[in-house]
């Protein structure tokens, strides 16, 4: 399956180590900076249902004006890449961001829980463009994403999937099934015909 047949907004996290230093410039400006994404790393969605991101899907993406966020709070915004305050690169390990907190008492209680090691965990906020699909010997699947629109990263205090990203690829998976005994169905009636 090359096309996505339905392009829902998704959202992945994951357990990082986010670095936060000073800014060389300005000793007062905080910086937090880390992976916000890994490439071939398998993510379990849900049981034998399963994603992962194939080197150089974001490098269609890493150019859009994304937002970095407080646990995808758009009420807390942290960086944006229009103006220099997120930068975002796509390497070898996966997708690397800097963000330059802005002067607010939210993104200076940010850093003190980042540099305690309270919150250390990240996600990101994205619609997949192109996207393939493998069925596993014992009849689960895995989704390979190979084009991402990436629209927000955020340091989150607690990952979680969404539900909708669960139950969307809960339907696709339904649908394969549907479409499989369909064709069964199909084949069976032939050769019902056949011996007729």
């Amino acid at each position: 399956m090359n096309q996505v047949e339905k392009r829902e907004k998704a959202i992945r996290d994951f357990k990082t180590k986010f670095t936060i230093t000073r800014a060389e410039q300005d000793e007062t400006e905080n910086v937090i900076e880390g992976y916000f994404a890994l490439y071939e790393q398998e993510t379990e969605l849900f049981k034998n249902t399963y994603e992962i991101i194939s080197r150089g899907a974001f490098d269609n993406t890493i150019k859009n004006d994304v937002r970095a966020l407080w646990n995808h709070n758009t009420q807390f915004v942290l960086g944006r890449s229009k103006n220099g305050s997120l930068q975002l690169r796509a390497d070898e390990k996966g997708l690397f961001g800097t963000i330059k907190l802005p002067k607010t008492q939210y993104a200076e209680d940010l850093y003190e829980l980042v540099k305690r090691g309270d919150i250390d965990q990240a996600s990101f906020g994205f619609n997949i463009l192109d996207e393939d699909l493998e069925e596993l010997s014992n009849g689960g699947y895995r989704w390979r994403m190979k084009d991402i629109d990436l629209h927000e990263i955020s340091v989150v205090t607690f990952p979680a999937y969404e539900n909708t990203t669960v139950h969307a690829r809960s339907r696709q998976i339904e649908q394969i099934e549907t479409r499989k005994l369909q064709e069964k169905k199909d084949a069976l009636s032939k050769r019902l015909k056949g011996l007729k």
